[in-house]
């Protein structure tokens, strides 16, 4: 109730910006000076963010494996000769789960969505049932049996945390998908169905378990009779632990997303699997990156108990580092007093912090999963960003002024002007772009129109289409166009330089070239970011998303410009 109801859909779904929720949302919506950081330097405020969305990646890996896992365990419980088809079966629907992502959450929530509202219905109702015969458990209400058991067990109290957690994991999923499905329909979902539901089922669970205390081995399973009201009630928890683990999966391809827009993480192939909803998404790299990871953690555990152990860090860390991030912006976006905003952090933090204490103690029995897997996309992440500043230094250093370099155009072609229109690619705004530079010096000509594009990345996730385009005309015949996208949308070179056609620039799409910069990092001494970071850096730069391909430029009409850098 605290951790879903009040602090997500009370407080942090308030913290959208533009619609979308996420912790890289979130960091957008923090004051400019917070987030900014030296060259080669990733700020603190960055940091931690960056940290926290690695962490849900590794939470990725795991829900959907637990999830399934979980489900078809109740086939045991039904006929104990079918344990040995729990796993098989487990891997079977995880690749079916992963495999039909690529259609979108609207394809899979047309099909999934009424079978959700079955199941809510029907657990809650197997939920009240069992608390009309023991009404005595609606006790679990007073605070103080908690306080209670975490006070006299001491400990084994403190212990327990770390399966509680599990009844609270989809918040940081459900902020993460509000570009999907938007804050209102997931509030009223919440609130008219999923809680109740999910509140009656547990305290039916827990009646179940004051008349047999027998019924601790997979007591949801046994609140129907055995034989086919379980296989019942199996084929139910199947689809809808799949659905479950979508909303994950889902916020993983949001968060990548965003990442990639803010330059966090490399370029990957993001492709929009709805027209009419810009938030939904599908990442094919990360996507069978999490079908490999949680088929193989299903493999390597072999049931939902012991896959348990590994559950909770991940997403009790993102869950605290979400708190102090949205402190943040409370107290210097929003302008909130020092006591509200200090009261709601301290409100947050002590029931984050404690289950996250408890979910640590699991790291020896595989709670060192999601770390090492979020340690690998942590890496991944600081290493590109500091890299990709350091780039952008090394560029500014040497880049020619535009205004010198357009004086001494005429005298540096030694030839007539190339006819048709060079368009090239610049990652900043300011100054010259070094490709141009060095084709002039090289081929002593340059085109009779050069443009300089230049796509920048707002701090919010889109952009209206009256704000893309901006033209600047200069001299000798060159044009600068800045075309601006937010971090959900997708840069599209051809159709920005359309859209400045309409503006009263004469392009002809046909007679375009397009020059692109091609870096090959070469390690030498001095370097700012150290050999292994360098390496991991130029690995990262050769296997990254073609740069024709993610800014949708014709590869026929494309040139690469090959360049030596050493940072």
């Amino acid at each position: 109730m605290m951790v879903v109801t009040v602090k997500y859909l009370a407080f942090l779904m308030r913290a959208d910006n533009h619609g979308e929720g996420g912790i890289f949302a979130l960091l957008a919506l923090a004051p400019e000076r917070l987030r900014q950081a030296p060259a080669g330097k990733v700020g603190v405020l960055s940091l931690l963010v960056i940290a926290g969305a690695c962490l849900l990646f590794g939470d990725g890996i795991i829900t959907p494996a637990i999830s399934v896992l979980s489900a078809l365990e109740g086939l045991k419980v039904a006929t104990p000769g079918l344990e040995r088809v729990v796993v098989p079966a487990t891997c079977v629907i995880l690749v079916g789960l992963f495999a039909i992502q690529s259609r979108g959450t609207g394809s899979v929530g047309r099909f999934f969505g009424p079978v959700m509202v079955v199941w809510f219905l029907v657990i809650g109702s197997l939920g009240a049932w069992h608390v009309v015969r023991r009404p005595d458990v609606l006790a679990a209400f007073n605070p103080l049996h908690g306080w209670n058991l975490l006070t006299h067990h001491g400990f084994h109290g403190f212990k327990l945390l770390g399966s509680v957690v599990l009844a609270v994991t989809g918040g940081e999923a459900l902020y993460a998908d509000m570009g999907h499905f938007g804050r209102r329909p997931i509030r009223l979902a919440w609130l008219s169905l999923v809680f109740p539901a999910l509140v009656l089922c547990y305290l039916g669970q827990g009646a179940l378990l004051l008349d047999d205390p027998g019924a601790a081995v997979q007591p949801f399973f046994r609140m129907v009779p055995a034989g086919a009201a379980t296989f019942a009630l199996v084929a139910l928890a199947a689809p809808a632990t799949v659905i479950a683990s979508q909303a994950l999966i889902s916020g993983v391809f949001s968060l990548t997303h965003q990442a990639v827009r803010l330059g966090y993480f490399p370029r990957v192939n993001v492709l929009h699997t709805d027209r009419s909803t810009e938030g939904q998404i599908y990442v094919p790299l990360l996507n069978w990156l999490l079908a490999a990871g949680s088929i193989g953690l299903v493999l390597m555990f072999q049931s939902a108990s012991r896959l348990a152990a590994a559950y909770g860090i991940a997403v009790t860390g993102t869950m605290a580092i979400t708190s102090i991030v949205f402190f943040v912006v409370t107290r210097h976006t929003w302008g909130w007093s020092a006591p509200k905003a200090w009261g709601l952090l301290v409100l947050f933090l002590s029931i984050d912090l404690p289950f996250l204490g408890a979910n640590v103690l699991k790291f020896i029995d595989g709670g060192y999963i999601p770390l090492v897997v979020g340690s690998l996309f942590l890496a991944i992440m600081v290493v590109w960003r500091q890299g990709r500043s350091l780039l952008g230094e090394y560029y500014r250093e040497r880049t020619v002024p535009l205004e010198t370099f357009l004086e001494q155009l005429p005298a540096r072609c030694s030839s007539h002007r190339l006819p048709g229109v060079g368009v090239f690619m610049a990652s900043t705004a300011q100054g010259t772009p070094p490709i141009l530079d060095h084709l002039v010096r090289t081929l002593r000509t340059a085109h009779e129109t050069i443009v300089l594009f230049t796509a920048t990345t707002e701090h919010s996730p889109f952009v209206t289409p009256a704000e893309r385009v901006t033209v600047e005309r200069l001299s000798q015949g060159c044009v600068r166009v800045i075309a601006r996208y937010g971090f959900f949308e997708k840069p599209d070179v051809v159709s920005a330089l359309e859209q400045a056609a309409g503006q009263g620039l004469r392009l002809d799409p046909g007679q375009m070239t397009f020059f692109v910069g091609r870096e090959t990092f070469v390690e030498g001494p001095g370097g700012k970011m150290g050999p292994l970071a360098e390496r991991l850096f130029a690995f990262l730069t050769r296997n990254a998303r073609n740069a024709t391909l993610y800014f949708g430029v014709p590869a026929e009409q494309v040139v690469e410009v090959g360049m030596r850098i050493d940072l």
